[in-house]
């Protein structure tokens, strides 16, 4: 069926990743109507040589998965993340984090991101008020006071009453919407690969800090692990040239023997890494989400999180504005999306920020400092619970869509 020209919904999200596409997801579930574009053919991103990337999913983030249906349609791909493992170089000192020291489920899970977008367009497809287009890039956006349009390579135009931009790092609309944003490279580039191994990883997710930046190991299903790998950006390049034998020689040499024997499985790929933050996060009639808002460092591997946070307190702004006869496209109703999600975004940034600078030397009195830290958490249950809730995504003021016991939002009647 073509696609009309012309198309009418509550709201138009601009790209339609694991954010934008989440959030659509949410939004309809609970009665509202939403059309999603997107820049990539869906079969590009679901093949396993996209972009060779798995994400950390914070427990949190699993409860507002579950919670809008997605999460069934991954099946037997999560793998559980039951302990964390961090330890400094060859320190002596580490920190373990073991989820049955909380007793209430397990840290995380981690997902290859291709299997995240084919549950993603699953679930979308079973939503009728969900229109998804793909591949048609979004060109321009107009607004005036009651209402925005945007306008698509393919001529279609949608116009709604909030637009949300969901494109990433470099978004187009919010160039086009004047909002400037912060922008500063670590000079160190992420390198992102997968290995099989012929030990049991006993779903355990192990993150070294060395000196040109953190080497983290993460549990996938079928015996296998994603590599996040930190190095200076120039090293990354040389890096990358080596043969498979000489990639998995210096894997080897950072891993140990503790897996066994390793194979690199599919293709390696490089990142550069930078911290991106939006001076605001909505305007009238617009929001930002995800990328388009703040990139952060990998370290702690909260990136998707954080943007499934914008996720789930967007959609409750929006609802609950609805619910009472207000207009959630206007600046005033989307001030407070502003200020919660900037709170925590802030928070964050600097968290995962010092830790790169904390980490990322050899300087040996730092060396001294951080190591004492690690044996301190270590040996004080009380404070290595509040860090193992945080790593949960269970700390602080959180939307209800992130809550185990999934505390209902309004849904409005079409």
């Amino acid at each position: 069926m073509s696609t009309p020209k012309k198309l009418k919904a509550d709201v138009a999200i601009a790209g339609g990743g694991l954010v934008g596409l989440s959030l659509g997801i949410a939004i309809c579930q609970h009665g509202l109507s939403v059309v999603v574009a997107d820049a990539q053919p869906t079969n590009k991103v679901t093949n396993a040589a996209f972009d060779g990337r798995a994400s950390a999913i914070a427990f949190s983030s699993y409860c507002m998965l579950k919670n809008i249906g997605i999460w069934p349609h991954l099946k037997l791909h999560p793998s559980p993340i039951l302990e964390i493992r961090v330890l400094d170089g060859d320190s002596p000192f580490f920190l373990h984090f073991d989820s049955k020291e909380l007793g209430e489920g397990p840290l995380g899970y981690m997902v290859e991101n291709r299997h995240m977008r084919q549950a993603l367009f699953a679930r979308a497809a079973e939503l009728e008020t969900l229109t998804f287009l793909a591949p048609d890039a979004v060109l321009t956006m107009e607004h005036d006071e009651g209402s925005a349009t945007l306008m698509l390579d393919s001529g279609v135009e949608i116009e709604a009453s909030l637009v949300i931009a969901a494109e990433g790092r470099n978004s187009l609309l919010r160039a086009r919407r004047s909002i400037e944003a912060q922008n500063w490279s670590y000079g160190q580039s992420g390198i992102v690969a997968t290995i099989e191994h012929e030990y049991d990883h006993l779903n355990i997710a192990h993150e070294r800090f060395l000196p040109e930046g953190p080497f983290a190991i993460l549990p996938l299903n079928d015996n296998r692990s994603s590599l996040v790998w930190t190095v200076a950006s120039d090293t990354a390049y040389e890096i990358m040239k080596l043969s498979d034998d000489a990639f998995l020689l210096e894997i080897n040499k950072r891993t140990g023997d503790f897996l066994g024997r390793l194979k690199l499985v599919g293709g390696r790929w490089s990142y550069p890494l930078a911290l991106v933050i939006a001076e605001r996060f909505s305007d009238h009639r617009f929001a930002l989400v995800g990328d388009a808002a703040h990139g952060i460092h990998p370290i702690a591997g909260q990136g998707l999180n954080l943007g499934l946070r914008d996720v789930a307190a967007l959609t409750e702004i929006i609802l609950e504005a609805t619910h009472v006869g207000l207009d959630y496209g206007l600046a005033s109703t989307l001030e407070r999306y502003d200020r919660w999600r900037r709170t925590d975004t802030l928070a964050l940034v600097a968290s995962t920020d010092g830790l790169n600078r904390l980490f990322s030397n050899n300087i040996v009195p730092i060396r001294l400092a951080r190591n004492l830290g690690l044996g301190i958490v270590q040996r004080l249950p009380g404070l290595k619970r509040f860090f193992m809730q945080h790593a949960r995504g269970t700390v602080g003021d959180i939307p209800k869509l992130l809550k185990s016991e999934n505390e209902p939002l309004p849904t409005v009647d079409i």
